[in-house]
């Protein structure tokens, strides 16, 4: 994000590859005007080198870790492992198991050592953006007051779908699909 503040937020995915799903936790923390980092690193194949990048940026101010990986997804316990801060995971779908390993490697965390995960994919890197804000807004009213906004937002457009909805007198498939596609930011399901 383009900004003069620290980041507060750091993003980290075990690949490049994980990005695309990773954007829409950058394109909400833009919207809630959030400073936050975006890197690239690993459990498996550069443990050092995470384990470093997370101290780094823990020095330098991040206050949450949102980490996605697939397939083995350890990079999130990896993080968690080093830190007291907050670390939300979100397993990528893909692989043999569509995401279903992340999911399960993500969410099963030792007594001590707590992920908080999300969905698996776009939706978890989504609730992912927004958790990080909820936690960062106990401590600073202007963005508990953006995130009163936004819910604000998805209550009319759910009022909206309805209205749509009841006064055509019949539900079709296009008009559920219409009244969910709002329902998200890039109208996606």
């Amino acid at each position: 994000m383009p900004s003069d503040s620290k980041p507060v937020v750091a993003i980290l995915m075990g690949s490049h590859s994980d990005h695309p799903t990773m954007e829409e936790t950058e394109k909400l923390l833009e919207r809630f005007q959030v400073p936050y980092v975006t890197r690239v690193t690993s459990a498996h194949r550069a443990a050092r080198r995470t384990h470093e990048l997370t101290a780094e940026l823990e020095r330098g101010g991040v206050r949450i870790f949102v980490v996605g990986a697939g397939l083995a997804a350890h990079l999130a316990g990896a993080v968690a492992g080093v830190t007291t801060r907050p670390v939300i995971g979100v397993p990528m779908a893909g692989g043999s198991l569509q995401g279903v390993d992340a999911l399960y490697s993500t969410v099963q965390m030792p007594s001590g050592i707590p992920v908080a995960t999300m969905a698996i994919g776009k939706h978890g890197a989504k609730n992912a953006a927004i958790l990080a804000v909820e936690i960062l807004a106990l401590e600073d009213p202007t963005l508990r007051d953006r995130l009163l906004a936004y819910r604000e937002e998805l209550e009319r457009s759910v009022e909206e779908g309805d209205r749509e909805v009841s006064e055509s007198g019949e539900v079709t498939s296009e008009d559920v699909s219409d009244a969910i596609s709002k329902l998200t930011p890039e109208g996606e399901r």
